[in-house]
């Protein structure tokens, strides 16, 4: 199964606004072009002043946008053609001044012209001093944005250019791709369902300052994540700590403890249509933590050790009212049978099954060796795939199951 390209062939319109971030555009315009995206960069005045045209010129093989009326101008990139085909217009960086034309209608540029006659999905990624971005007037026209359907990536909050601390840093731009992937996806295949997922590590407590946990890094969670919302679901995640973050636009439970995950799901549960669980729970806690850090004696040091709940176990069990169940299992040895001997314990409608150990770990790595079973125990070799690969996987066979549960039976 080949990772799907939501890019590819799509017209995307870039612009750039008047922020000392102007320079971070140029990554977002090389990136979206490697995709298989057409960008067309568009910059305002103050943009130009901070980063040539010939610069995004070269990046993406467009001729950039100046001017509203530019003799030299080709006609396929007059305003009102290009507000009809694009699929998708990104601001970044929206500086305060680009937010306040586009709230009150004003259109005295071409960008700004060309967001009126737009119906294309419009993604603004603020950057701009704190006072700016925090003063009464600008959160009224983010709010007004919002309220018409504008969609919004940051700002972060941090050390700005300007010296002051505090939110309005652009964010990065990964980030801003990853939510730009998500407004140019046509799948819809889950809308209206909302998807719970667990991901990352657990942490138990030897003493105020030592754990026990593992090598996950949330990277699974959050291709799941992704896969999720570019269908159109809800999305929480319930993360442990992790390397990676759950992404922007999924509701974010931060836990520690195994405990404090199942007690996260247990709340949440009951209103998941589908649930996943690609966290690495602990299996085990000490008995025992003391409050006081453990000192060196000398002597060997023997630690009790408890079970934690199985936060799958219980969805199988107690909790399940009709929710569609993912599970996730590490293993060292032979991955079909130890996927047909957990689906007898959890009998989850399906089963990833990955391969980790020296080498071959898929604790912190981008893909992973697996096999997908489901309810029947039938097996789907997905081999050695990237993470978003098997996220796509695991959700076309939700889907497939969600179809299957409304299809309407034929009677004789």
């Amino acid at each position: 199964m080949m990772k799907r390209n939501t890019w590819n062939n799509k017209e995307v319109v870039l612009g750039v606004t008047g922020s000392i971030a102007a320079y971070k555009a140029c990554e977002l315009a090389s990136r979206m072009t490697e995709l298989g995206a057409k960008v067309l960069p568009v910059l305002t005045r103050s943009a130009a002043e901070l980063v040539g045209p010939s610069t995004f010129e070269a990046i993406t093989g467009q001729r950039a946008i100046t001017a509203l009326f530019d003799s030299l101008q080709n006609p396929d990139v007059e305003h009102i053609a290009v507000a009809s085909r694009a699929s998708l217009f990104l601001i970044a960086p929206a500086t305060a001044n680009i937010l306040a034309k586009a709230a009150n209608g004003l259109a005295d540029d071409w960008l700004s012209t060309t967001l009126l006659a737009t119906r294309a999905p419009i993604l603004f990624a603020p950057a701009m001093n704190t006072n700016m971005y925090t003063h009464p007037a600008t959160q009224a026209n983010l709010n007004t944005l919002r309220a018409r359907g504008c969609h919004f990536v940051g700002p972060e909050a941090g050390r700005l250019a300007c010296r002051t601390v505090g939110p309005g840093r652009l964010i990065d731009p990964p980030i801003i791709l990853d939510m730009a992937s998500l407004l140019l996806d046509e799948r819809n295949d889950l809308a209206g369902k909302r998807v719970l997922i667990t991901s990352g590590a657990t942490r138990e407590a030897l003493d105020p300052v030592r754990y026990l946990s593992n090598r996950s890094s949330g990277k699974m969670g959050y291709a799941l994540a992704i896969e999720a919302m570019a269908r159109g679901a809800q999305v929480t995640v319930i993360t442990g700590p992790a390397e990676k973050a759950p992404p922007h636009g999924a509701e974010r439970v931060d836990v520690e403890t195994a405990e404090d995950m199942d007690e996260a799901v247990a709340q949440r549960f009951s209103e998941a249509d589908i649930f996943v669980a690609a966290a690495a729970v602990a299996d085990y806690r000490p008995a025992y933590a003391p409050s006081e850090k453990r000192k060196r004696t000398g002597q060997t040091l023997q630690l009790d050790l408890v079970e934690n709940p199985d936060v799958l176990g219980r969805a199988c069990g107690q909790r399940k009212q009709g929710q569609i169940l993912v599970g996730f299992a590490a293993e060292t040895g032979d991955l079909e049978e130890m996927g047909r001997e957990k689906l007898r314990k959890k009998p989850v409608d399906l089963l990833v099954v990955n391969r980790v150990g020296p080498g071959q770990c898929g604790f912190g790595a981008d893909s992973l060796d697996a096999l997908l079973l489901d309810g029947s125990a039938s097996v789907t070799d997905l081999g050695h795939a990237g993470k978003e690969t098997v996220a796509q996987a695991v959700f076309d066979r939700v889907v497939q199951t969600l179809q299957r549960a409304v299809a309407p039976v034929d009677h004789i």
